[in-house]
C-alpha cells in the first residue's frame, strides 16, 4: 500500500518562531515534494496555521506557497485530512472548496491498513483546566466568531498572534511530564479499557514521543516544526516517528 503520513504543528505564519519568516514553509513545502510519489494520505494533526481566519469575501494573507503545494497534492489524487487544532480552529469553508483537503473537527477513529488508529490535534482531551475549556468553548462558539468576524483585522490578528504566543508558551512546548502525569497517555490509557486501539496519534504538545502502551497498542505525539521537524510515516505495517532536514 502507498504510505499514510502524518505531521502537526507546523505553525506557519507564527511571529515569534525562530526561523525567518517564510523559512518553515519553504521547509515543509520540500518535504510534501519529497513524499508526494508514495503518499496515499496525508494527515495534518493541527496548528497547521498559527492563526487563520475565514471572513466571507476576503483571504488571509500568506501561505501561498504551502496552500498552493497542498491544491496540488490533491489534484493529483493524494488525500489531505486537516484536524483543526486550537490555533487553527476558524476553518470554514474556504479550505477545504480551494484545497481539496478534507476537515475534520473532532476526533476520530479510523482504520488505515488494517489497524485501528484514533486521530485528533489533542488539545481538549482528558482532565483539562475548567479556565481551558470555557475559553475553548468560546472559541468554537458560533455567535462568539461572527462577533470576532466584525472586528476590524488590524486588531484582531495582533491581538491572535500575542495569544498564540503565550498558549506555546504556557503548556504546549512544557517537557514530556512521564507516563503517570501526561494528559494525553492518560487519555489513551482509560479509552483501551473499554476499546482496542492499535495507534494514537496527536500534536499539541510538541514533544516527540513513541511509547508502547500495551502490546498491540502505541501512541505518537508527532513534535512540531518550530524546533524538531518531526513526522510520522505508517506503511501498512509499522509506523515510526522521522525528522526531516535536521542534519
Amino acid at each position: 500500500m502507498k504510505r499514510t503520513y502524518f505531521i502537526s504543528d507546523l505553525h506557519l505564519g507564527a511571529r515569534s518562531a525562530p526561523a525567518p519568516a517564510g523559512d518553515t514553509e519553504r521547509r515543509v513545502v520540500r518535504w510534501l515534494d519529497s513524499i508526494k510519489e508514495d503518499a496515499g494520505a496525508i494527515y495534518l494533526m493541527g496548528d497547521i496555521l498559527d492563526y487563520w481566519f475565514e471572513y466571507k469575501t476576503v483571504v488571509p494573507r500568506g501561505f501561498v506557497r504551502f496552500f498552493g503545494k497542498i491544491a496540488e497534492l490533491t489534484d493529483s489524487g493524494i488525500e489531505v485530512h486537516w484536524f483543526i487544532g486550537n490555533h487553527d480552529i476558524w476553518i470554514f469553508d474556504y479550505l477545504p472548496t480551494e484545497l481539496g483537503v478534507i476537515v475534520h473537527r473532532q476526533p476520530e477513529i479510523k482504520e488505515i491498513g488494517g489497524k485501528k488508529f484514533f486521530l485528533a490535534h489533542g488539545d481538549g482531551l482528558g482532565e483539562t483546566p475548567l479556565s481551558f475549556r470555557f475559553i475553548r468553548s468560546i472559541f468554537h462558539n458560533r455567535l462568539c466568531q461572527r462577533l470576532y468576524s466584525a472586528v476590524h483585522p488590524r486588531w484582531t490578528v495582533a491581538f491572535a498572534h500575542k495569544w498564540s504566543a503565550h498558549s506555546r508558551a504556557n503548556g504546549e512546548e512544557m517537557p514530556y511530564k512521564g507516563e503517570k502525569e501526561e494528559n494525553l497517555v492518560l487519555f489513551a490509557k482509560a479509552l483501551l479499557q473499554t476499546e482496542h486501539i492499535d495507534f494514537f496519534v496527536f500534536g499539541h504538545r510538541h514533544i516527540m514521543l513513541d511509547l508502547m502502551l500495551k502490546k498491540e497498542s502505541r501512541l505518537l505525539i508527532l513534535g512540531d516544526w518550530i524546533k524538531l521537524f518531526s513526522y510520522a510515516v505508517y506503511d501498512g505495517v509499522n509506523i515510526r516517528m522521522e525528522q526531516f532536514e535536521t542534519e
